[in-house]
């Protein structure tokens, strides 16, 4: 839209279809947004109105609510499902606070999908070998490049609380600061956007896929979450004495009921589950631990002002409004209805069935589609076109015969 036409008001609408639109441009069939696909109206958030720094044209970016022109939330929009998890925690006089790690990748251009991805040549001339995770010189080989990041993080209002290296080659994690969980997922949002606008003037390529390399680490958006008392913003997972209160505890069991439902939600794509086939670093689990690391929920030490949870299974791909939509949702939940979860879990375990989750994006969607607590939550026509959306994914994704399997099993009788 022009600048005229945006300071004027001019309203800007679009096919409600749109919401559900898979990674390859297609769409379900049009019962699962309407059949006349009406349009929607786009409403911008003016706290979300910036200048894109790295752009040489003046342009600016909006986030927007996609809304019905009744004025409600189109139940399709994954913000305005955040919007509304929110909504239910304020209605009982409570905030939810969270903050996103999010791990992704540089990489040199790849003009061939079929060759893998390979490191940057760096300042020094030569691409990495995988030597410096947790490294304080590890980004120097992409100085210019982190530079324009940190520089434009600043213009887009971005507040970064640490950024390391991870244990991938030419992997990165930025942990941003924690608060209103719809300002973190705009935050996250707009750092994803960010990143592959400014490697794109580097000559590079940032990748959010969960698991983009074999034999390597996949790139993981950990959800930290806690609860505080609106107004005095207490934060009621520890009582006066510092120890763990109820609502801890039925906070962690609500997560640990919609885990395995929300999968789908948590890992969206097939590559998200080849970053979930690897569990200590990657935990495909609903079990719960003090700081071990192997548990789908993680306990960070911290002090009792800072009693949070850690939700370790979302992937880097996973859509951030959404994510900590469902985790929030089932954190509610579990409060509302008092639930208790398991036993804490230390040191090396082993799973029990009752907490493991799906290993596959099939298994994941017939999960989904069967979950009532899902259809409570988010309502049948959102999980519907969802399931839809994806399952026109994993289609197409069948419908291509990998390099392994030619060079694995051509030659079998």
């Amino acid at each position: 839209m022009t600048a005229a036409g945006f300071l004027e008001g001019r309203r800007l609408q679009m096919a409600r279809g749109v919401l559900l639109q898979c990674i390859m441009g297609g769409y379900p069939e049009s019962r699962f947004y309407g059949s006349d696909d009406g349009d929607l109206a786009l409403v911008p958030d003016l706290a979300q109105l910036h200048r894109l720094p790295w752009s040489q044209q003046p342009r600016a970016l909006a986030i927007c609510d996609a809304d019905e022109f009744s004025g409600e939330s189109s139940a399709l929009s994954t913000r305005g499902q955040l919007k509304a998890v929110i909504a239910r925690y304020a209605a009982r006089g409570l905030e939810p606070v969270v903050a996103t790690e999010l791990e992704f990748f540089v990489f040199a251009p790849n003009t061939d999908p079929t060759q893998p991805f390979r490191p940057p040549v760096g300042l020094d001339g030569r691409p990495e070998e995988g030597f410096s995770a947790f490294s304080i010189s590890s980004n120097n080989g992409l100085r210019p490049f982190f530079s324009e990041v940190y520089a434009c993080m600043a213009a887009l209002g971005l507040p970064r609380d640490t950024f390391m290296h991870e244990m991938g080659v030419s992997q990165f994690e930025i942990n941003l600061l924690h608060g209103d969980p719809l300002l973190l997922a705009d935050q996250t949002f707009l750092f994803k956007h960010l990143l592959k606008e400014v490697a794109l003037k580097h000559g590079l390529t940032v990748v959010c896929m969960a698991k983009p390399l074999a034999h390597t680490a996949g790139s993981s958006m950990h959800i930290h979450q806690s609860v505080v008392e609106l107004g005095s913003g207490r934060n009621v997972f520890s009582d006066e004495a510092g120890q763990p209160t109820a609502a801890f505890r039925h906070f962690i069991g609500g997560q640990q009921a919609g885990m395995a439902d929300f999968t789908a939600l948590f890992a969206p794509n097939v590559n998200s589950y080849q970053r979930l086939f690897h569990p200590y670093a990657s935990p495909n689990n609903a079990c719960w631990s003090h700081d071990n690391r192997a548990a789908g929920l993680r306990i960070p030490a911290s002090s009792p002002v800072a009693r949070r949870v850690e939700n370790r299974l979302p992937g880097a791909d996973a859509n951030p409004y959404l994510a900590i939509a469902a985790s929030l949702a089932a954190g509610l939940y579990g409060i509302e209805h008092e639930l208790e979860p398991s036993a804490a879990i230390q040191g090396e375990f082993e799973v029990p069935p009752a907490l493991s989750l799906p290993c596959t994006l099939h298994a994941a969607l017939d999960r989904l589609k069967r979950s009532q607590l899902a259809i409570e939550l988010f309502g049948v026509e959102f999980i519907e076109g969802y399931v839809a959306s994806k399952t026109l994914e994993l289609t197409s994704f069948h419908d291509e015969i990998t390099p392994w399997e030619r060079r694995v099993l051509a030659a079998q009788a």
